[in-house]
């Protein structure tokens, strides 16, 4: 079974029109096997689209995300590195250099959104959910990092959670 859903509008607020989300799926063993994804910053001036079968869709609860989002939870999707490509400016980065292994974060060198995370050693783009253009596309499939949950964040009723990473 295939469908194709393709949504394009002008996003309430925001000074660009954007292209909108097209989900191409097909199912292999009942799962999802391909998406196509298209988001950027909250001023225009980096665009993103990122292609392929998700891994992972999850909320990390980890101090270092905290840091990052100004305490909530990081919400994402990871995406094969290999479908993802700027299509429009390009991001700053930056990467502690006191840490092994350290996640470099991209964002926009204008207006300072927070697009996507590089985790060393693998072949993901870590997409934040509140880029995309289409963000109520998102199926959260599990909670990571809980160890560091703080009381203030939520985690859907029935949704997985791990102290760390699934098996770890």
């Amino acid at each position: 079974m295939a469908g194709i859903f393709l949504i394009s509008h002008r996003r309430k607020g925001l000074p660009f029109r954007t292209a909108g989300a097209e989900i191409s799926t097909t199912r292999n063993e009942n799962r999802e096997v391909a998406m196509r994804l298209e988001g950027g910053c909250y001023c225009g001036a980096v665009r993103y689209k990122a292609e392929g079968d998700p891994s992972m869709q999850a909320q990390c609860h980890c101090r270092e995300c905290q840091y990052i989002t100004g305490g909530a939870p990081n919400i994402f999707i990871a995406m094969p590195a290999a479908g993802f490509t700027y299509i429009a400016g390009q991001p700053q980065q930056f990467t502690r250099r006191d840490l092994e292994r350290a996640i470099t974060r991209e964002f926009c060198p204008e207006c300072g959104t927070h697009l996507v995370n590089n985790v060393p050693g693998l072949r993901v783009v870590v997409v934040k959910v509140g880029t995309l253009d289409e963000p109520g596309q998102f199926q959260p499939q599990m909670a990571i990092y809980t160890c560091d949950r703080q009381k203030f964040h939520a985690i859907p009723e029935g949704m997985p959670a791990f102290a760390k990473l699934p098996g770890h």
